[in-house]
């Protein structure tokens, strides 16, 4: 989601006249676009702008931090970097051109300042309605290849240890028209691969328009060759959702569906809303409807008070269930959550580290088996980019999300679908040889 909305800041900019670069001191605009769900982040972020603001030695450079992060913090950003000139949330991008603009005029002494000499600008009011309906994203400065449409914006769950309905604001669905016109756009640009995305993508509702509705009809554009979505939320799983993935072939047969935790007790404490029961009854749904499905989770350890035993049922269904991968986590305290304000944070450290690296270690091993059972297979291949490893290897994916090398070979490039052999596995990648261009 964050792709997404850099895209479409880069859209705005770029219909404003910048051009991108990747060099900071040829910068004249610098915006670091953040997450607020996990600390660490946060603290990436503030070390990374604290480097950035030596380019403020030159004359007119504005430096901006956009995103979840800046809802979150607000104020506390400009109390620590009081270098930053400008503090946009994520309903505020519309704004974006405007704010920069602005402060280049204080600068000038063309207009009075409207906040306080210093203290940079701040946008950071949540809004309701704001879909960014009729913005589109700078396809002159992605990839070409896969094109992210924001279907959903909010988050309505309120899981307690989750700060995203206070930094995204409320639920709400971008209108089916809009969705479709974005769509048809990126078919028309030559993009293959479409991925629509929501916080909690499956329970979107516009009207009388469905998620289930919606998958079919991107599906129906001409030119698009794969439709993705994420994040879906387990109890807005519908059985129209699965029979939509399950008879259509554009329709990538991968789910990411977030687990947290095994133990119901646990379950409860992160009012997630489903018990282990249901969510083990979705897994056997998805993979009744389509036996070679990919479902990868999420999974978090140390939540409020876990004890060794309501730890031990995440080992026991991950060997149950079989997730092709997973991110794992430790529990991370967030400002302004139900656990934060009620739920004392009583896991010490080490016992949340030690219990992350068993999940990981079974993960792996996990994830190695389903990878090495691939070995033989015949797989088709969107090639993405240039492997990062190797400059005569080739990196891309199958419909199943599973990350596969090639050789470099005529007519192996971004954007091509190619027919792979699997040859060879690791417990993170799959390696062939092309037996076919498509």
């Amino acid at each position: 989601m964050n792709v997404a909305d850099t895209d479409m800041a880069l859209g705005m900019l770029h219909r404003a006249g910048y051009g991108r670069t990747d060099e900071p001191a040829r910068a004249d605009l610098i915006l670091l676009n953040t997450c607020a769900i996990r600390e660490k982040a946060e603290e990436r972020v503030f070390a990374r702008v604290s480097m950035l603001a030596e380019e403020k030695a030159r004359p007119g450079v504005v430096v901006g931090i956009t995103g979840c992060m800046a809802e979150h913090l607000k104020e506390k950003i400009l109390d620590r970097a009081p270098y930053v000139d400008l503090v946009i949330g994520p309903d505020g991008y519309r704004r974006l051109v405007e704010h920069v603009a602005e402060i280049q005029r204080e600068r000038q002494g063309a207009i009075l300042p409207k906040h306080r000499p210093g203290a940079g600008l701040k946008d950071t009011t949540l809004d309701r309605a704001e879909t960014y309906e009729g913005l589109d994203a700078a396809r002159e400065m992605t990839d070409g290849i896969t094109g992210h449409i924001t279907i959903q914006r909010g988050c309505d769950k309120f899981c307690t240890f989750c700060v995203v309905p206070y930094t995204r604001g409320r639920e709400r669905g971008t209108p089916p028209r809009e969705v479709l016109r974005q769509a048809r756009a990126l078919a028309a640009a030559g993009y293959k691969q479409v991925q629509l995305l929501g916080q909690t993508v499956n329970s979107y509702r516009h009207e009388d328009v469905t998620f289930a509705d919606l998958l079919r009809a991107v599906a129906r554009i001409d030119g698009l060759e794969r439709i993705r979505f994420t994040s879906p939320y387990p109890l807005d799983f519908s059985d129209d959702v699965i029979q939509a993935i399950a008879s259509d072939a554009k329709i990538c047969k991968h789910v990411h569906l977030p687990l947290q935790s095994a133990s119901d007790a646990v379950l409860a404490r992160m009012r997630r809303g489903y018990t282990y029961a249901q969510f083990r009854g979705l897994v056997a749904a998805l993979r009744g409807a389509m036996p070679d499905i990919a479902i990868t989770t999420d999974l978090l350890v140390g939540f409020c008070d876990e004890t060794e035993d309501e730890f031990q049922t995440i080992l026991r269904a991950q060997e149950e269930l079989r997730f092709d991968a997973a991110f794992m986590f430790v529990y991370s305290e967030r400002e302004g959550t139900t656990a934060a304000r009620k739920m004392p944070d009583t896991v010490p450290e080490d016992v949340k580290q030690r219990r992350l690296a068993e999940i990981i270690a079974l993960q792996h091993k996990i994830t190695g088996e389903i990878y090495g059972a691939q070995l033989g297979r015949r797989e088709r291949v969107l090639i993405e980019g240039a492997s990062k490893r190797n400059g005569a290897e080739f990196f891309g994916r199958t419909d199943a999300f599973r990350a596969v090398v090639v050789p470099a070979a005529p007519g192996v490039g971004p954007g091509a679908f190619v027919d792979v052999a699997i040859e060879r596995a690791t417990n993170a990648t799959l390696f062939g040889r092309v037996a076919r261009i498509a």
